[in-house]
């Protein structure tokens, strides 16, 4: 039976894997449907009292709900809660202001550190019984009622009660501070029927039934962002756990819960979630949270997936391994390190995509993955929605949700910008980029900006990565390239290629980019070369001693988010000065090389060496040389074996010429 159960698995797991990718029918889509049909809600208003924002830090919400009669008709949405609010001052205080819908709460007392409050425009204004200086902790407890209205956070129906409450819909079930920055433990107590399963954040602390009552009693070990704070239950729930064991302790056994509807079958994503929990814990950081689970839920949440912190809300019946598979990341990218503002989605949605595209690599390889990111890449281009991936004006002013999850921006250029980062860093300093986010304690179950990961990505590389960030992240649309080349024969069996970058886009600012290049030669031979198109209409000229037959721009179609034509003609550009750059002495060279160039005029110019990703590894420094003969000599010990690539700079324009390192 065990040999039989394996066999099966591994058929569907391969099954699961190996389909054809198509953005439509991925995670990534189902989670853009959910969240862009979500119906507006009231969003945050900055506060104004004399608390201000950023006053205060809540530390703790300490929850106790009664929705017992909720779960039987006519299934109203009515109940009383009270909630402790624990949190410190980060200025001198005598007054704090949360979030609360005037339409769905009414609050009926305050006490312990309160005197007194007030109850306008969704802001719950609670003066103290003193002033609390920064760095003191106080509590107020607060008593309320959720009315019996529909508010599109609260969902009740047919036996079912859950919450949704993405990007600020917690205010509609709970006072709190309702920014995606303000994060908090929490300790959740819900009264049900003893026929209904409720499942919640973090861990089960007990469970206590009474009579025809049962009390689910749910803590969460780490801080969680208010609109992750998820309830889920429903009468006659079904439910499986499967445990994963950590790869850093094998005996700590992590419990996987799967809640779902009667005539389905979460066994796919059951059999999945051991390999997709390795994969992703190998390549960013152990999986981060004491449990996880996923719930499928009825009609009134009938698109796609909802990652709350440790259980993501699914569609009825949407147990699919691209769902899970976009969904599960954001246990890492959106609930471990959450977005500081909502200018910040991208470090969410756009993480979580492009992981989607990821785990098809953990099977099939690394052209799975980018057929998938080609994939965003031309809903992208087909759909582009003209605005940037990141507005500054949404830290302060919250956008419609159709802005804010647009399908073209949010996720699929949102994963082609993460995916051309990999390109420009390279695996390993991509990875190690990757893994020292997930693994930074000022980020790590906190929130984070889009400058924060940059920085990290500054720090890894020892560059500065703003300009690709200034303009992938800040800048809306894309290059459209209209490139041109010509072969020229120098003779004696010597070659000339002339290629001219030319962007000619009008909606938006040139690009700078490494580009790669592909020569193929008649003896069947290749060359691949990266340089970095720094300004428009550079001309790159590149010699070989070998006849070349044609030239492929972007061979591979790693700058996915572009136009683009290579064709053959005469440069705009075309190089008439006279330069002459001629091949390194000696070639492969194990350690010194001398590396000649002619110049028709005095004119200013440099050497300089870069690897086959463009990262410069060596330069001489620009000056000034008379017109004549000139050579530097370059010291490459240091480097190791391999392909470079060795470039004159001067008048602005670009020669090249290929080196070989061998020891």
């Amino acid at each position: 039976m065990r040999l039989f159960y394996t066999c099966l698995l591994l058929v569907i797991t391969s099954a699961s894997l190996l389909a054809q990718f198509s953005p439509e029918t991925s995670g990534a889509y189902s989670c853009y449907q959910r969240k862009s049909n979500l119906q507006e809600l009231p969003m945050l208003p900055y506060q104004t009292t004399t608390a201000g924002p950023h006053s205060y830090n809540v530390l703790k919400y300490t929850m106790n709900l009664d929705i017992y009669h909720c779960y039987t008709s006519p299934y109203p949405h009515d109940f009383t809660a009270n909630i402790k609010i624990q949190f410190k001052a980060d200025s001198a205080i005598s007054s704090i202001a949360l979030n609360a819908s005037l339409v769905s709460l009414h609050i009926d007392s305050i006490r312990l550190n309160a005197a007194s409050f007030t109850h306008t425009g969704d802001i719950l204004t609670v003066n103290l019984d003193r002033t609390y200086n920064p760095g003191e902790i106080a509590e107020i407890q607060i008593y309320y009622k959720h009315n019996n209205v529909s508010d599109n956070a609260f969902y009740v129906s047919g036996g079912f009660v859950f919450t949704d409450c993405e990007p600020e819909g917690a205010r509609h079930w709970f006072p709190c501070y309702d920014s995606p920055s303000d994060k908090a433990l929490l300790d959740l107590t819900v009264k049900v029927p003893h026929n209904v399963k409720l499942g919640s954040n973090g861990r089960l602390a007990d469970s206590t039934i009474t009579a025809d009552t049962v009390r689910y009693h749910w803590v969460s070990a780490n801080n969680i962002a208010t609109y992750l704070v998820t309830m889920t239950s429903k009468v006659n729930y079904k439910l499986d756990i499967v445990y994963y064991h950590k790869i850093t302790n094998p005996a700590d056994s992590v419990p996987m819960r799967f809640y779902y509807n009667n005539g389905e079958s979460p066994f796919l994503c059951e059999s999945l979630i051991d390999s997709m929990t390795t994969y992703y814990s190998r390549n960013w950081c152990e999986h981060p949270f004491e449990k996880n689970g996923f719930a499928t839920l009825n009609n009134l949440f009938s698109w796609g997936g909802m990652e709350n912190q440790t259980l993501t809300s699914f569609c009825p019946n949407c147990w699919s391994a691209s769902l899970m598979a976009h969904e599960f990341a954001h246990q890492w990218y959106g609930d471990m390190i959450t977005c500081a503002t909502w200018a910040d989605i991208w470090v969410n949605e756009g993480f979580a995509t492009w992981s989607e595209g990821y785990w098809q690599e953990s099977s099939g390889g690394y052209q799975a993955y980018l057929q998938a990111i080609q994939g965003y890449a031309n809903s992208y281009l087909q759909s582009n929605s003209g605005w940037a991936i990141s507005v500054p004006d949404w830290a302060v002013n919250t956008p419609s949700v159709n802005v804010l999850f647009d399908w073209s921006i949010t996720y699929c250029k949102g994963a082609g910008v993460l995916h051309q980062l990999r390109y420009v860093l390279g695996d390993s300093l991509f990875f190690q980029v990757l893994q020292t986010y997930c693994a930074d304690t000022n980020y790590k179950y906190k929130s984070a900006t889009i400058g924060n990961f940059k920085q990290i990505v500054n720090n890894i590389s020892g560059q500065n990565y703003d300009w690709f960030f200034n303009e992938w992240i800040f800048t809306a649309n894309h290059p459209v390239y209209s490139n041109t080349y010509q072969f020229k024969n120098l003779g004696s069996g010597n070659w000339q290629v002339d290629f001219n970058a030319r962007q000619v886009q009008i909606n938006a600012p040139f690009f700078k980019m490494p580009l790669k290049l592909k020569v193929h030669f008649t003896d069947n031979s290749d060359t691949l070369l990266t340089v970095m198109n720094d300004s428009n209409n550079q001309l790159f000229v590149m010699f070989f001693n070998k006849q070349p037959q044609s030239f492929l721009f972007d061979p591979y179609n790693e700058i996915v988010l572009k136009q683009s034509t290579t064709v053959v003609g005469i440069p705009e550009t075309e190089d008439r000065s006279g330069v002459i750059l001629a091949k390194n002495i000696p070639n492969p060279v194990s350690s010194k090389t001398r590396i000649s160039f002619v110049l028709p005029s005095a004119a200013n110019a440099g050497i300089s060496i870069s690897n086959t990703l463009g990262v410069v590894v060596w330069q001489s420094g620009t000056m000034n040389y008379t017109s004549g003969t000139h050579s530097v000599e370059a010291d490459l010990g240091f480097l190791p074996s391999g392909i470079y690539l060795y470039t004159l700079n001067t008048e602005g324009r670009v020669y090249s010429g290929k080196l070989m390192i061998n020891r």
